[in-house]
């Protein structure tokens, strides 16, 4: 079997096996630097989708509102070179003009998943004595919770409301000495007001939001907030949440109304996440040139040590191609182990973390798993880097002059 391999990789991996501890040595610190490389790549995949999954569960990922107010100058000249200064108008709060409408429209356009109406504005909760100004959210449950997953976060009670309940967060509750099925009045800025029991409470790990919003049915937000029919936003899960910027620049061309992206309301978490990969790039990449110097220089002295083996070689017939190859193979195989070996030694590293890095609770931060792609992807690029580790060493070995080699 060993015969039908060509004469490269049998000289190659006789020359490694002839230096085993330095094969040794080295395939270790290739695994070694590629078990850093993919565990820092999964831990920054962790972390960032973690931070993700965060942002995302309290807002929509495409939020449409009414177009705001504009002024208009009263006269125009075309000889005045100032026709007017306007001081700008102060928003008022609207309603978005035809919402049936456009959440029909919506509802089949392609890459758009979920459309939720809602209806919200200031409110004060009124329990004895006390008073609390929130942010009452009216919402139609089945299309909000796919992007706000309240039921998973239900800490007591149920998620399931009606027109007389509503939800309410863990702090708001500390704070006004609620419990589930306990009433409290909610009284709007129009005046209009309704008694409502506590359905349920939920944990968001957001603590803004679980002190000042409460959620009810969209109707039931409608009547106290004084907007009845209307809804003063409505809130887009996308198919693909990094295509929000281009779907929210789309609907304000194509309609009369203001959409924003998550990803533009997030401006400085998306700052952070490329600053984030940045930094591990940078990392990576001298993780990378180490593992390529390593390599080079064990093989540097490994022609030095074999020189006269490489003049025999020569002498024989062998090719200074074939030199070059035979250290260039050498440079591919132990890029190749190393990568397996450390791809290994990465998930032992990540078993280790999910031990390690638990809340008090004994729930993991986050979950760290690593893609079979980045195995594969890793072993390509260890085995390329091996190579080009090889280059300097196999073209010295080219090099050598067969007589000089042998006289040593």
């Amino acid at each position: 079997m060993v015969s039908f391999l060509p004469f490269e990789i049998i000289a190659a991996v006789r020359f490694l096996k002839e230096g085993l501890v330095q094969t040794f040595l080295i395939i270790i610190g290739v695994a070694v630097g590629v078990s850093v490389i993919v565990f820092m790549s999964a831990l920054l995949n962790g972390v960032q989708g973690n931070i993700l999954s965060r942002v995302l569960s309290t807002q929509a990922q495409v939020v449409i509102s009414p177009a705001k107010d504009t002024n208009h100058a009263v006269f125009q000249s075309a000889d005045a070179k100032v026709l007017r200064v306007l001081q700008s108008r102060t928003q008022r709060q609207g309603n978005v003009d035809q919402w049936r409408k456009l959440q029909a429209n919506l509802t089949r356009m392609d890459g758009v998943e979920v459309v939720s109406p809602m209806a919200a504005g200031p409110v004060l909760l009124v329990r004895g004595a006390t008073t609390r100004s929130v942010s009452f959210t009216g919402v139609e449950p089945d299309q909000y919770y796919h992007f706000i997953d309240i039921p998973s976060d239900i800490i007591a009670g149920t998620s399931r409301i009606t027109g007389q309940d509503i939800l309410i967060g863990k702090d708001l509750a500390e704070d006004l000495g609620l419990r589930v099925n306990d009433k409290i009045l909610v009284r709007g800025s129009t005046g209009a007001s309704q008694t409502l029991a506590i359905a349920g409470i939920f944990d968001l790990g957001n603590k803004g939001f679980n002190q000042r919003t409460v959620i009810a049915m969209l109707n039931t937000a409608q009547n106290i907030l004084g907007m009845i029919g209307n809804v003063t936003t409505i809130d887009l899960t996308l198919q693909d949440p990094y295509t929000a910027n281009e779907v929210a620049d789309l609907l304000a061309a194509t309609n009369k109304v203001q959409a924003d992206s998550w990803i533009r309301t997030n401006a400085q978490f998306f700052s952070a996440m490329r600053t984030q990969n940045i930094s591990f790039g940078a990392i990576r990449a001298s993780v990378a040139v180490s593992i390529i110097l390593g390599i080079a220089s064990v093989l540097v002295v490994s022609v030095v040590q074999r020189s006269k083996e490489i003049g025999i070689l020569r002498a024989m017939g062998a090719s200074q191609g074939q030199m070059m190859r035979v250290f260039l193979v050498q440079g591919g195989i132990v890029g190749f182990i190393g990568s397996i070996a450390g791809s290994l030694l990465a998930r032992g590293f990540i078993a280790l973390w999910a031990v390690l890095a638990v809340n008090p609770d004994g729930t993991p931060f986050f979950n760290i798993s690593i893609s079979p792609n980045l195995y594969m992807i890793t072993a390509v690029l260890a085995t390329i880097c091996g190579v080009l580790a090889a280059s300097v060493p196999a073209l010295r070995a080219s090099r050598l002059d067969p007589v000089v080699a042998i006289r040593g």
